[in-house]
């Protein structure tokens, strides 16, 4: 299943606020489709599959790639739910999204995927990079890198800096100092659901 490329709006009048796919908000609140209004009573597989598809729209990953972190995260020690979260929030797009540098996940992953991006001083292009504590993160020494970054920034996707990252405004020089907590995760989402969902498969 490939990344989903299609209206965003849409998703987000599915699934609910998805503060890293888009910055609009639609003008109906309800889902979108000819039953959209209708009010009908969800399995307990919908539930789940409702709150993994928040997950992958979210992040913008895919289905190999999602069950991928639910592996990784099955193997780490800690709440599986919460270590999914914090491999999902420490890519290097998201990070770049969380520090201001894009209005969204998928406009971060451009600004990584075209070299605007260096990691401890060496370009990084792989959205998916997993950053780590002491990570040092800024703009490319080049004037095209340095404008597109300070325009993103003028219109941040998320107005509060999480507390595990810290962040220059006029060095466009970021640093990850630590994991990020539960608490400063924008995205609602109960994580327990997307375990379950996955307890069969992965």
């Amino acid at each position: 299943m490939s990344r989903y490329r299609g209206p965003r709006l849409r998703i987000v009048r599915r699934l609910g606020d998805l503060p890293g796919l888009t910055r609009k908000s639609p003008r109906r609140a309800y889902p979108p489709g000819q039953h959209g209004q209708e009010r009908k009573k969800r399995s307990e597989y919908a539930v789940r599959l409702e709150e993994k598809q928040k997950l992958r729209f979210n992040y913008g990953v895919n289905e190999r790639q999602l069950l991928r972190y639910v592996r990784k995260a099955r193997r780490a020690s800690g709440s599986t739910g919460q270590v999914l979260l914090q491999l999902l929030e420490m890519r290097l797009d998201n990070t770049v999204f969380r520090m201001g540098m894009a209005p969204t996940i998928p406009g971060a992953r451009q600004v990584v995927n075209h070299g605007h991006i260096t990691v401890n001083g060496r370009v990084v292009d792989i959205a998916s990079y997993q950053c780590r504590a002491g990570d040092v993160i800024a703009v490319k020494d080049k004037e095209a890198s340095r404008k597109l970054v300070e325009q993103n920034l003028q219109y941040p996707g998320l107005a509060n800096l999480p507390n595990h990252l810290e962040f220059d405004k006029n060095k466009l020089t970021g640093k990850v100092n630590s994991v990020i907590e539960r608490e400063w995760i924008a995205i609602q989402i109960n994580e327990l659901l997307v375990v379950e969902y996955y307890s069969r498969q992965a």
